[in-house]
């Protein structure tokens, strides 16, 4: 009978030292994807800090910057635009503005984003003269901006009075000025020119201005505009219209665009911004990022338009690039759906990628941007009045122009700030740009 042979014992040492040696290297895997996967959420954190960071920064750049639009403005169609805007912070801020700003409470400088009609805080059905109501409702909403329409003028000496009276007010109680605002942009859209008790300078039409061709006549129409409506008291206009005619079936611009070549409209809107502002007004650019190739009334519901914003900026929005160059001290961003670019049907009003992206970031614009009127059915149709005021302001707007429900709009920011949905810091950032305007050319 055989017997078992035994393993001679040089065998079995190499057998040993191959699974001590296979364990190693097993280990060593297993660290090093561990590492990995640490140094990927490390990396990640670092990015978050980083982009954190850059919210509490300056994040302006050149006029000519090479950011490509997609990367600065949108993403591609399918992606929705949500989430806040980085916070963009004014470099230049004068100390004493600085000041002001801290030593205001949370619902005065929250007052300061909106521009509403005078009725909206007195709760009168016209208002055209501004008395101890006027002066209780201003105690209670210390509002950034008036704006006045065609039931509050009847003449000169009533119209001065009132807003000479409100301005007062505004003074006294916020100590700083408000903003008085009127849409007067010669033609059609002339609140005061359009009031027979007024014996003041009118115009046809912008469509005639531009077909002049004659850039001169443009500078005139702000000079003119200027003047008597800084006699009267106002210190902001809602002019000059920016738009291009893109599309022959837009009826809610017509000739109150300059006309149909972009280049045109950019020479003649910069020059009535310049107009009014070296006559003591301030101009406001509209409506961004271009009104001219939609079909729909914004007043009415949704307009759109089919293009994305690569291709407006062959044509509607170079109005708007060349007419910063002219330092407008506003730009009126419209309500105009542009889905080819934000993925959805956001307004550009309430879109970040269009206010901060486009504006702020590759334009490098750092004056006052406010929302086209927030009462509009593109906005009201959809959104609450809290709802659409927190999406503009987190989008980027520093200003909330008559928006369907003050009160409603005005208490929604609040809870917005106590809920944790929009920063004070957000808030501080546009009220010292508003204030910085006000305390430098009002004050």
């Amino acid at each position: 009978m055989n017997k078992k042979r035994k393993s001679p014992l040089w065998m079995l040492v190499p057998m040993g030292v191959i699974i001590v040696v296979l364990s190693i290297v097993l280990i060593v895997i297993t660290l090093k994807s561990g590492n990995q996967k640490s140094e990927a959420v490390s990396a990640s954190q670092v990015q978050n800090k980083e982009s954190e960071n850059r919210g509490k920064e300056s994040v302006k750049e050149n006029k000519s910057g090479s950011k490509d639009i997609k990367d600065a403005a949108g993403a591609e169609p399918g992606e929705t635009d949500t989430g806040p805007a980085e916070i963009y912070v004014s470099s230049d801020i004068p100390q004493k503005v600085k000041d002001k700003v801290k030593s205001m409470s949370l619902e005065q400088k929250a007052a300061q984003l909106f521009f509403v009609t005078p009725e909206d805080i007195t709760q009168v059905d016209a208002a055209t003269v501004a008395g101890e109501d006027t002066k209780k409702a201003y105690e209670q909403y210390p509002v950034g901006g008036i704006v006045y329409f065609s039931r509050n003028i009847q003449g000169p000496e009533q119209l001065s009075g009132m807003l000479a009276k409100t301005q007062d007010y505004a003074e006294e109680i916020a100590g700083v000025p408000v903003f008085l605002g009127v849409d007067e942009e010669g033609g059609e859209v002339s609140r005061v020119a359009g009031n027979k008790n007024f014996s003041v300078t009118e115009y046809e039409s912008m469509r005639a201005i531009g077909d002049s061709k004659d850039t001169s006549q443009a500078y005139d129409v702000g000079k003119t505009l200027a003047s008597y409506l800084k006699e009267l008291g106002f210190n902001i206009d809602f002019a000059p219209n920016a738009d291009v005619i893109t599309n022959s079936g837009n009826t809610v611009i017509g000739d109150r665009s300059f006309g149909e070549d972009p280049q045109l409209v950019a020479d003649m809107a910069s020059q009535v911004v310049k107009g009014l502002q070296d006559n003591g007004v301030s101009a406001c650019l509209k409506h961004f990022p271009g009104h001219g190739g939609t079909i729909e009334d914004s007043h009415e519901g949704r307009a759109y338009t089919d293009k994305t914003l690569e291709e407006m900026e062959e044509k509607e929005l170079l109005p708007f690039k060349e007419g910063i160059k002219a330092d407008p001290d506003f730009i009126m961003a419209g309500h105009i759906s542009i889905p080819k670019s934000l993925g959805d049907n956001t307004p550009a009003s309430l879109s970040e990628k269009v206010l901060t992206g486009l504006l702020r970031d590759r334009y490098g614009y750092d004056g006052i941007i406010i929302t086209d009127a927030l009462n509009m059915k593109a906005v009201s149709g959809v959104y609450s009045p809290a709802e659409a005021s927190v999406k503009a302001i987190l989008a980027g707007a520093d200003m909330l122009l008559m928006p369907d429900d003050f009160r409603a709009a005005y208490n929604g920011v609040l809870e917005a700030v106590e809920e944790g949905d929009l920063s004070e810091e957000r808030i501080d950032a546009s009220v010292e740009r508003i204030l910085r305007l006000k305390m430098e050319k009002y004050l």
